[in-house]
């Protein structure tokens, strides 16, 4: 049997001292194709899941590859659990999958969101839909707009998911978690896992990077630069009376805001509204806690916080059954299965997106893709020194305070879907990534029923010096 060794392990006879060992040597190996196709996926999470199924649609023989037990990444596993960041004003801005995404929900009664004739300013719609998360974020405006956002169900999620892979033919591997690249002369030409049964490895012609924090990416070669930002781990509770809880905010607000500020302390940081309501009756969704200084890629780092938020949730509960009325008999539903990171690596990719590129509404002619009022263009999918790969999701090529103004879930979808169409194109063409023209990407989006961001809002900044010369 094959061993590890350790180079500089030395053992003292007299002492029992072992010195720490610095690095160990692996035995090489063979490893086992499992799979070929056109399209590999690694990371099923909301961009991933949309990156397989646009990539299919397109003609492409694809394999979605996930870690966990279950698609849907941080929208479902995280329970990250209202759609938001997708409309300018009254304009809906990103559609295509998670539109198809909400259709579905709705159906089987596990998606809420407010009617168009509702999605303005006043009291009496904040009153109905705040505690929903249906509104403006991003507004100055008291109360908050409501506006276009879809409070939404985990497990509903995972079975949208599954329905979407399916339907579209791809060839779905759970329980593989992403290992290590294969790259040829500089281009990618597979993946390797790791999973119950050994290492094994998938090739194709051409990988998207999903996974979040660009392990594929930072492994093969690409530009990278790593920074942080909150995590959070999202719990639920059930048995809350939420029609008694919002009529004593309602009729008490300053006595309500006490009580949330001592809750809020001791979650040790949260949004303005920490619960929302959801689908489920009596069920609520906290969006908290947020914890700062700790590393999303570092191992340990991640085991503190799990145990920092676990002991911030248990301590936190106690006081809100004693205190805030309507929860008396609340109870831990559940604890999120995946911690939220927000940020980790971001990939330096062709372009990177600037915070005044998100500010001032920057428009690029290579556009794939659109958030609530910005646009991404294909260059900030594209990685430096490898060819084809593709990078797609909340690690898509930005700068760190760029990303945390574009990192939601539906922009997200929407950049996967771009995608998984110009990997299909590369694919029937025989060119590499960086060479599909951004034109056919965005006619791709526009078959499938996406808005790339070909045509700019009428509040966007269009700069014509990069629009001549992308």
């Amino acid at each position: 049997m094959n061993a590890i060794t350790d180079a500089d392990d030395v053992v003292d006879e007299n002492t029992e001292a072992v010195a720490a060992v610095t690095a160990v040597t692996l035995p090489s190996r063979d490893v086992p194709v499992v799979a070929e196709s056109e399209v590999i996926v690694v990371g099923g999470g909301p961009a991933g899941v949309s990156a397989a199924v646009a990539a299919a649609r397109s003609g492409a023989s694809v394999t979605l590859l996930e870690r966990y037990s279950s698609l849907g990444g941080l929208a479902s596993g995280g329970m990250v659990l209202v759609l938001d960041d997708m409309c300018n004003g009254s304009e809906i801005t990103v559609t295509g999958i998670v539109a198809e995404y909400v259709e579905r929900l709705e159906k089987y009664g596990l998606a809420v969101s407010p009617p168009e004739s509702e999605r303005f300013s006043s009291p009496e719609m904040w009153a109905k839909w705040g505690r929903w998360g249906t509104f403006d974020f991003q507004s100055h405006v008291t109360p908050k707009p409501i506006c276009y956002a879809v409070s939404f169900d985990p497990d509903g999620w995972k079975r949208v998911s599954n329905d979407l892979v399916q339907d579209s033919g791809v060839n779905l591997r759970l329980h593989s978690w992403f290992s290590q690249p294969i790259v040829t002369d500089g281009r990618m030409t597979g993946v390797v896992v790791e999973t119950k049964s050994g290492p094994q490895a998938i090739r194709g012609e051409v990988v998207i990077d999903t996974t979040g924090d660009i392990d594929v990416a930072s492994r093969s070669g690409a530009e990278f630069v790593h920074d942080k930002y909150l995590v959070t781990l999202v719990f639920r509770l059930a048995g809350v009376d939420t029609d008694a809880a919002e009529a004593y905010e309602q009729a008490n607000p300053r006595e309500t805001r006490a009580i949330n500020r001592k809750i809020k302390r001791l979650l040790g940081g949260a949004w303005e509204l920490w619960w929302l309501k959801t689908p489920s009756p009596g069920v609520v969704w906290c969006n908290c806690p947020h914890l700062t200084g700790f590393d999303g890629a570092d191992p340990v780092s991640l085991t503190m916080a799990e145990f920092e938020a676990r002991e911030r949730i248990a301590s936190a509960l106690e006081l809100i059954r004693q205190d805030l009325p309507g929860f008396e008999n609340c109870y831990l539903l559940d604890v999120a299965q995946q911690i939220g990171v927000r940020q980790t690596r971001l990939l330096q990719g062709e372009y990177v997106v600037t915070k005044e590129d998100i500010t001032t509404r920057r428009h690029f002619a290579d556009s794939v893709a659109r958030g609530r009022d910005y646009y991404t263009p294909y260059r900030a999918l594209l990685p430096r020194g490898v060819d084809q790969l593709l990078v797609a999701g909340r690690h898509y090529s930005a700068s760190p305070q760029a990303q945390r103004m574009s990192r939601e879930i539906p922009p997200c979808m929407a950049m996967g879907q771009a995608a998984g169409i110009a990997g299909a194109l590369a694919v029937s063409s025989g060119d590499l990534v960086r060479d599909v023209p951004a034109s056919l990407v965005q006619a791709g989006m526009r078959e499938q029923g996406a808005d790339p961001g070909d045509v700019p809002s009428a509040n966007a900044t269009i700069d014509e010096e990069l629009e001549l010369g992308s």
